[in-house]
């Protein structure tokens, strides 16, 4: 074979390629690379991956004039335009250069398939949260009845994180909000955000809620990553989503315990809960005091009719009483004049018998008298004398003892004739023995 030049080798692969190939094809691909120039020119990298491994790739170009009107229907159809990391269906015609070789040249990108794609992962992704059990873990748990301590997971430069906070402070009740920072849009998002979660954990807050304002419909797809909703689906508190959409409902939205269209509507949510407090506390501050005033009115009732049957107990009872004494007076009357009547008969009686009892009692006295007259008269010393007794004093007074005599102490014995003095000498005992002086 004789030798070509590089220049023919070139051109017999273009005539090759021109004469074996359609002149376009439908290419699924994943856009790794994107970078539109100043003139408009868009230069991609598309790639293919399986199992997070990459397996192919090749570069590919959108002339300016079909890029302008390609890109920006394609925006209007999937709501994003074409960016890194997006899956499409594009329309790709196969050409060869002798100077710039082989390259891919995009005619048409159909979003029906993008579309598609993002709705394939999002099943995907919401399964494998079903199949894991925990797509409805936040929405089991308690919604506190007066959230007032929310951290919130947003960008300090979304306008959406500025309407809930206006909405917040515009409202009549005080809310304590700690803001954690984390980017909303880009490949980043899903990791800040998860990031943002983790940090709020630390501390005690009785729900957190993540706000975004408006945008782009593909950079929704942050709210589709699995890792970032299985976080949410599994926070221990209540997480309150206010993403700002309301064409398309991400799996975030459907993980957390409430999903609410606006951030304001997240405020105004939060708001409602405390009004509603407010209101149940007004309520039961009501039925307190309704309570109260019919338990009074039912106490006055009562009351009454205490008063009333202790007025009707009193009068019984005095009547009761007053009878009671009007017996007793009459029975008393009744006994008085009994009384009296008895003590008049026994009056009268003893008036009768007194004369007969004072002639008793003085024979009764007389004869006591003449008892003891005559036994004074017995008892007459005189007439113990006339009978051969005599009476012997000592010192003038009778001896009652023995031994009460002292020797040589003057006696005197009456007679019933004569008056003998003398001095006592000794006393002779009964057995015959000497004892004290004998008489002198």
């Amino acid at each position: 074979m004789e030798p070509i030049s590089l220049l023919e080798l070139n051109q017999h692969i273009k005539n090759t390629l021109s004469r074996t190939l359609d002149p376009s094809y439908w290419v699924v691909a994943e856009i790794g690379e994107i970078r539109v120039t100043q003139k408009g020119h868009c230069y991609l990298e598309l790639v293919q991956k399986e199992h997070e491994g990459l397996v192919a790739k090749f570069r590919a170009t959108i002339w300016s004039y079909t890029y302008r009107n390609l890109n920006g229907w394609f925006e209007a159809i999937t709501g994003s335009p074409l960016k890194q990391g997006m899956s499409i269906l594009a329309n790709i015609q196969v050409s060869y250069h002798e100077l710039y070789g082989l390259n891919l040249n995009i005619r048409d990108i159909d979003p029906k398939y993008t579309l598609g794609e993002r709705e394939r992962k999002k099943q995907e992704t919401i399964a494998q949260l079903q199949s894991d059990g925990i797509f409805d873990f936040n929405k089991s748990l308690q919604l506190p009845q007066v959230p007032q301590r929310i951290a919130v997971v947003s960008s300090p430069t979304a306008a959406g994180y500025g309407d809930f906070m206006d909405q917040l402070e515009k409202s009549p009740y005080q809310f304590e909000t700690t803001l954690f920072k984390a980017t909303l849009q880009g490949e980043q998002a899903a990791t800040s955000v998860t990031q943002a979660l983790l940090e709020a954990h630390q501390y005690s807050f009785d729900l957190v809620v993540i706000v975004r304002g408006g945008g782009a419909q593909i950079d929704l797809d942050t709210f589709d990553d699995y890792e970032l909703c299985s976080h949410i689906a599994q926070y221990p508190i209540p997480v309150v989503a206010g993403i700002g959409h309301e064409r398309d409902h991400t799996i975030a939205d459907m993980v957390a315990h409430t999903s609410l269209k606006t951030p304001t509507a997240v405020a105004e949510f939060l708001i409602t809960a405390l009004k509603s407090f407010d209101d149940l506390i007004a309520g039961i501050s009501y039925q307190i005091a309704q309570n109260a005033y019919q338990r009074l009115q039912e106490a006055q009732y009562e009351l009454q009719g205490i008063k009333q049957s202790l007025s009707f107990s009193a009068r019984h009872e005095i009547s009761k009483r007053s009878a009671d004494l009007k017996s007793m007076n009459q029975q008393l009357h009744s006994s008085v004049r009994h009384t009296l009547k008895f003590s008049r008969q026994r009056l009268l009686s003893n008036k009768e018998q007194l004369p007969n009892g004072i002639h008793q009692l003085i024979d009764r006295h007389q004869s006591k008298l003449h008892l003891i007259s005559q036994s004074i008269r017995l008892s007459d010393p005189q007439l113990i004398l006339d009978k051969g007794f005599s009476i012997t004093l000592a010192n003038g007074r009778l001896i009652q003892k023995e031994g009460a005599l002292k020797p040589g102490q003057e006696l005197i014995t009456i007679t019933n004739k004569s008056r003998i003095v003398s001095s006592f000498a000794k006393e002779i005992k009964r057995d015959g023995q000497e004892k004290n002086a004998d008489l002198q």
